[in-house]
């Protein structure tokens, strides 16, 4: 319900965005189509077993997922959830998984993921107006601290870059 109001009535449309290229890396990660109902149960299974399989000495950032248009289009989709640790290795479902270099449009949601898709209109009505999309998956990066839970979303864009040549732009 608290997350239709503000879909209707959404607070201040500010947003604070960044375009910014991700690095290619390599990431300790699980993989599956699931079913939007299943998320939040098949995504803290699979940051479970991550943290299980990697201790805290071996983790170098934060978990992160990738997320196929589809998950939210269609109802389903592919969906990976990953942690950057020292070696990546494969155990049960872990794989070791190479992610691809992305730019992306960035923006940070505050608060819990019941009411995230008011931060993805925000992003998506930015990128629409600001840069040019492009099909991929979107990125969540979960940031550590104290206090309220913060999610970096990455939209995929193409980035345009102006090069200077001999002075001129």
């Amino acid at each position: 319900m608290t997350s239709l109001r503000r879909l209707l009535s959404p607070e201040p449309a500010g947003i604070e965005v960044e375009l910014r290229t991700e690095p290619a890396r390599t990431v300790a990660a699980i993989s599956g189509h699931v079913r939007s109902a299943g998320v939040p149960g098949w995504f803290d299974a699979a940051v479970a077993e991550l943290d299980a399989a990697f201790g805290p000495a071996e983790r170098t950032g934060p978990h992160g997922g990738r997320y196929a248009n589809e998950l939210f289009t269609d109802g389903a989709g592919a969906m990976t959830v990953f942690r950057p640790v020292r070696e990546p290795r494969a155990s049960g479902r872990i794989e070791v998984v190479e992610l691809p270099a992305a730019d992306v449009a960035v923006t940070v949601h505050t608060g819990p993921h019941d009411d995230i898709q008011v931060t993805y209109g925000r992003l998506g009505a930015w990128v629409v107006t600001h840069a040019l999309g492009v099909a991929g998956p979107v990125h969540e990066t979960y940031l550590p601290g104290a206090g309220e839970q913060r999610t970096e979303i990455g939209w995929p864009v193409f980035k345009v870059v102006r090069e200077v040549v001999g002075g001129v732009t």
